[in-house]
């Protein structure tokens, strides 16, 4: 019933710039924090961006001052925007959002399916 969705992974130069987005969609009264995590290869899943719904974020220390994750209420989306890529930024990164079906419930966790970055020259 509900959905979220990642896209605009790919291949990228170190240096280079990529914009993730992320959509819910379904039965949505709100989303409260949505946010972005990333794993590589043989690495424990680490907080990338989370973002509230009145604007509030947070970042993790190695995107800090690179990464910036902006938000569309109105659409249900946040974004991911990274530049000067680096290596190590390469990833599955994982968009969350934390969705409420009324105003008297809480919200629940709905996670989309991963979108692989690489960088790589």
């Amino acid at each position: 019933q509900v959905q979220v969705v990642e896209s605009g992974g790919g291949l990228v130069q170190p240096g280079g710039s990529l914009r993730l987005s992320c959509a819910a969609s379904g039965s949505i009264y709100s989303i409260d924090n949505m946010g972005w995590y990333r794993q590589a290869p043989g690495k424990e899943r680490e907080l990338v961006a989370t973002i509230t719904s009145d604007g509030r974020t947070n970042y993790g220390d190695s995107v800090k001052g690179r990464f910036t994750i902006p938000r569309d209420n109105a659409k249900n989306t946040v974004y991911l925007q990274m530049n000067s890529l680096k290596p190590e930024d390469t990833a599955v990164y994982y968009c969350y959002a934390d969705i409420r079906f009324t105003w008297q419930t809480g919200s629940t966790r709905y996670w989309g399916q991963g979108t692989q970055v690489t960088v790589s020259s």
